[in-house]
């Protein structure tokens, strides 16, 4: 059976038309293209801005329009990850999403691929409310942001005066059941080794080595779970190979996200003919270390070398330099919040080590919901990167989202939440990055929470979506907006 045909259908049915359309951060015209359409065909005022955010404006139904305007808010882009053994070309194929089932539970996920429900979910939940004819609620807004992925470019560059609601649900949480009021904010970090290279020595053998199988997933939500990083596994095989064995490195690329935990690392090394058995008995007692550290975290992780045809090697030192620092530089949770029980506070993903043939970059996303302990850590990471010598640059640094327990949004949202399902839904704040602390701070004084369906390992082809939960996130969606606050 198609996904389009689940239930609720009104919600799937437009998530399965965004899955076939290639929307990956930063190339997502196509989904920009469509959700204009989809606002126009509807008869309903559609605005595109600049950037390629979409506001499409839906008034009250009869006797609602007394009612508090809502946002409903996602995002039109995606993660592309795919496994190596899955070709898939994100600016043409679609994804190809079937539903199974696992433990009594049903589950829809991509082959081989992020399945988009980060933030496709949402997207289709609001197409849903605004071509529905049966449905109770105030003025609507539908805010489609681009680029959320790799910047939140499209809530930055979010016009001002063009939104015209006080509430603002973003619709891009990953558990049902939750409301989110608060998120970390965060910084991209940018370390830059140049090189130069030269022939391999006389008599040297080159070796590929690459790590793979670690289950990656979202640099915020699941960075508090040891996954491995398959950079950090490739740094430490590397490090006596470059400075033991005569070893040098021609090539390295591990991650391409720096938001996703990187699964995958390759790199090519040239050593001694004579040491090629050592290396080869080094790789396998690395990968048995590893496997016994974080087997029961990450059971598919896997490590091999194979000889390779290479000519060229990085000169000097730059390479040992890299390593070094990259090892020691640092990576997962850095600290738990003090004052939420089980919240990340400050975290880093060493999320890319990529040579391009004149310069190894090591890219970074850092995360806290504490300002200074954010500005701190990239200190600490700039002195470990600039003593490697390393150029240092960051960029893209937003604030976190403060939590407001006084919203009248969230009060309505719990009562709701307590008569449909008997119990309160848990308030929470997130260890990710959302864009409801950008859009709050060009939009002073917008009541904001955030909520979702059920999503497990978003940000890698692991990414899967729970079908019963979309059913309750509409229904609880559905009840909000015809409880809205008055004026």
């Amino acid at each position: 059976m198609s996904i389009a045909n689940l239930k609720p259908e009104r919600v799937w049915k437009n998530f399965y038309a965004l899955t076939q359309i290639p929307r990956p951060s930063k190339k997502e015209l196509k989904a920009v293209e469509f959700a204009e359409k989809f606002g126009r065909s509807l008869g309903l005022e559609t605005y595109r801005d600049k950037l390629g955010n979409i506001i499409i404006r839906k008034p009250a139904t009869p006797g609602m329009e007394d009612r508090k305007g809502i946002i409903l808010q996602g995002h039109l882009d995606m993660v592309p990850q795919n496994n190596a053994d899955t070709p898939h070309d994100w600016e043409k194929d679609p994804v190809e999403a079937y539903e199974y089932e696992i433990d009594g539970q049903k589950w829809v996920k991509a082959r081989g691929t992020t399945l988009g429900a980060d933030d496709g979910m949402g997207v289709a939940t609001a197409m849903a409310i605004l071509e529905a004819k049966d449905l109770k609620h105030g003025p609507i807004e539908a805010l489609f942001t681009i680029d959320e992925e790799t910047g939140m470019t499209g809530a930055f560059g979010l016009e001002k005066g063009k939104l015209k609601g006080q509430i603002l649900l973003n619709l891009d949480s990953e558990t049902e059941g939750e409301i989110y009021v608060g998120c970390a904010g965060g910084l991209d970090a940018k370390f830059s080794f140049p090189y130069r290279t030269e022939a391999a020595p006389e008599g040297y053998k080159f070796f590929r080595i690459t790590v793979k199988g670690m289950r990656g997933g979202h640099s915020g939500m699941e960075i508090n779970e040891g996954r491995g990083n398959a950079n950090k596994t490739m740094a430490r095989t590397l490090l006596p190979i470059l400075r033991d064995m005569d070893g040098r490195l021609a090539s390295i690329a591990g991650g391409n996200l720096r938001n996703a935990i990187p699964r995958e690392a390759e790199a090519v090394v040239a050593v001694p003919a004579a040491k090629a058995s050592a290396l080869k008995k080094l790789v396998a007692a690395t990968f048995e270390e590893v496997k016994a550290e974080i087997g029961s975290i990450d059971p598919a992780v896997d490590m091999f070398v194979k000889a390779c045809p290479a000519e060229r090697v990085m000169r000097g030192t730059v390479a040992l330099r890299m390593v070094k620092a990259v090892l020691a530089c640092p990576n997962n949770v850095v600290r738990m919040s003090a004052d939420v029980p089980g919240l990340v506070e400050t975290s880093t993903n060493l999320a890319i080590v990529r040579s391009n043939g004149h310069e190894i970059n090591v890219e970074c996303l850092l995360r806290s919901s504490v300002d200074s302990a954010k500005n701190d850590l990239a200190e600490s990471m700039r002195a470990v990167m600039e003593l490697a010598g390393a150029k240092v640059e960051y960029s893209g640094g937003y604030s976190g989202w403060a939590p407001d327990m006084k919203s009248p949004i969230l009060a309505t949202m719990k009562k709701v939440y307590k008569d449909m399902y008997g119990k309160e839904p848990l308030v929470m704040a997130i260890h990710a990055g959302l864009e409801c602390g950008i859009i709050g701070a060009t939009y002073k004084g917008l009541d904001m929470v955030s909520i979702g369906p059920t999503l497990c390992s978003p940000h890698s082809p692991d990414e899967r979506v729970n079908v019963a939960s979309v059913g309750k996130f509409w229904d609880f969606v559905v009840k909000v907006l015809e409880n809205a606050p008055k004026k």
